[in-house]
């Protein structure tokens, strides 16, 4: 892992002799949706960090609001942790493990008249909280006896009150410049069915109270959150501190900023919203920034890896260019997918002086000296956008009485074009030159275009979705979300063509249709149709800026 700020803070610990059993880190997700490339930076930041350290992390469910959290999030989030290439052994830990601790500390603060339950309804806690500018006003039921707190509380978790009845309060500081220091609730009642403890629970803790406590229960060394937790740091360091945890011991917070990608929406809320309202085919659908729609879409866990390592990490939030992620699955690709040929939009050619079937040899990677034998026949298929009747003077494809290079086979001339009643082509009549493949007399002979094709008889078909961004390219900034949505985010092709070589290729197979893109065997496929997904096309924009730059 390259040095970053973080890492640093870290070297000075060590050097300092604070932690002497080691680094402890920890990836602390919700199950409440699926992992997003967002949530990338902080798994390889935090598993990275113990890596380089020679230390642990521990994977940690903060699994403290049923309403929205299931096992499917549950067992993705593993499933895309060990996609990435990290893991967490035998350390797998849930809020949930700390529940009856949890308790036990939120009675400990009642106790010593740190904590209230408030009758109030959450609009007006919301209210009492005051603004940024002005101070807040304390709860009519801010001074209530400690007994009576006592008893309340215990009421709340033996199920005798309504949901939204009464909550838990921290007792801090109403007139704090730190809105997260006045009056925080701590609990709040649930009557919901946890997805581990069942019904035994139907009170469960905030985020801000499970969370401090959890990374200190499991003795973690460096608590790394995302900017939008500095604020809450102030109550984690009060919550601490009262509940007499050793400040030369306990979970030092460190924040850094998240990642926000151009192009890329990376909000739980909007993303369950896509999901629930069928705007895209699920969690998995390649057009999502989640994990396992990036996996689906064919990314590769060492791109993301190698995007997160570039990035870097920073301490103030900042837009970052997609094409700089494209850039790194594309180079990940370039070195290490097969070449395939594939005609998307196929215009049928007759090879005139051609008759039978040859064998050719084609490479499946120039770096590579593994070859595949391709088809070759009468008939073949090239790319409709490959031939243009009226061709302007650098149009170095085909045209009529003009040549160009079939890939890995011979130099053909276009002799006669074939229309139908509309005037449309609909065929060309070839010739080729029988010397001008590799070996041949004229294999040498230069011609400025190549092009790649298939063998009509042998070519498999297959279903090949294009995808594009969710979001349209000229959205406005203020534009509502859905009516943002790209209408042409994913465009099918039905009938595309590729030659042999991929039949009974497994889902996630990745290659380079050559001069098209990179393409990936998607889940749907089978051996009665074949299914692919673009990942990314040849033309790399990111390298364009940064040469230029």
């Amino acid at each position: 892992m390259a040095s970053n700020f973080i890492q640093n803070i870290i070297d000075d610990d060590l050097k300092n002799g604070k932690y002497p059993n080691g680094i402890h880190t920890r990836f602390p997700p919700e199950p409440n949706g699926y992992l997003h490339i967002g949530h990338a930076k902080s798994v390889c930041l935090n598993f990275g960090l113990a890596q380089a350290n020679h230390g642990l992390c521990n994977l940690r469910f903060d699994d403290t609001n049923p309403t929205r959290e299931d096992v499917e999030y549950v067992d993705s989030i593993q499933e895309d942790i060990k996609w990435l290439g990290f893991d967490w052994d035998d350390r797998r830990y849930y809020a949930s493990d700390y529940f009856q601790r949890l308790f036990d500390y939120a009675v400990e603060l009642i106790k010593r008249g740190l904590a209230y339950v408030d009758d109030s309804s959450a609009d007006q806690i919301r209210q009492m909280r005051g603004t940024l500018t002005e101070a807040g006003v304390e709860s009519p039921f801010r001074n209530r006896p400690v007994e009576e707190n006592l008893d309340l509380f215990n009421r709340m978790k033996a199920g005798e009150f309504a949901d939204g009845a009464r909550v838990l309060r921290a007792k801090i500081d109403m007139s704090s410049p730190n809105i997260n220091m006045r009056d925080p609730v701590i609990y709040r009642i649930a009557h919901v069915r946890h997805h581990r403890t069942g019904d035994a629970w139907c009170i469960y803790p905030m985020y801000d109270f499970a969370h401090p406590l959890s990374d200190a229960i499991e003795h973690i060394t460096h608590s790394v959150c995302t900017l939008e937790f500095e604020d809450h740091r102030p109550f984690y360091d009060w919550l601490l501190d009262v509940l007499g945890f050793d400040p030369n011991n306990r979970p030092r917070q460190i924040e850094f900023a998240r990642l926000d990608l151009t192009n890329t929406i990376t909000s739980k809320r909007k993303l369950r919203q896509l999901v629930e309202e069928g705007h895209v085919r699920g969690w998995d659908d390649p057009r999502m920034p989640t994990l396992s729609g990036l996996r689906r879409r064919g990314f590769t866990p060492t791109a993301i890896r190698n995007f997160c390592e570039e990035i870097g990490v920073a301490k103030a939030n900042s837009m970052v260019d997609i094409a700089m992620l494209e850039h790194e699955v594309r180079d990940d690709l370039n070195r290490n997918a097969d070449r395939v040929m594939a005609v998307l939009n196929p215009l049928k050619v007759v090879l005139t002086n051609v008759e039978g079937v040859e064998q050719l040899t084609a490479e499946n990677h120039p770096e590579r000296e593994d070859t595949r034998m391709i088809p070759f026949a009468r008939e073949i298929f090239i790319e409709r956008e490959d031939f243009m009747e009226d061709a302007p003077k650098k149009f170095f494809r085909l045209k009529p009485g003009g040549e160009v290079r079939l890939k890995h086979a011979y130099i053909i001339r276009c002799d006669d074009v074939i229309k139908d009643d509309a005037g449309n082509v609909v065929e060309l009549h070839c010739t080729i030159d029988p010397d001008s493949k590799s070996g041949g007399a004229t294999a040498n002979r230069k011609v400025k275009g190549t092009i790649h094709w298939v063998a009509a008889d042998y070519a498999l078909r297959a279903e090949v979705r294009l995808y594009d961004y969710l979001i349209r390219p000229d959205a406005g900034a203020d534009e509502d979300f859905i009516a943002s949505l790209n209408p042409e985010s994913m465009i099918v092709i039905e009938n595309a063509l590729i030659e042999p070589s991929v039949k009974g290729a497994a889902p996630l197979t990745r290659y380079q249709f050559l001069r098209t893109g990179y393409f990936v065997v998607d889940y749907d496929s089978s051996e009665e149709k074949l299914v692919f997904n673009r990942i990314v096309g040849l033309k790399d924009t990111w390298s364009k800026v940064q040469s230029k730059g």
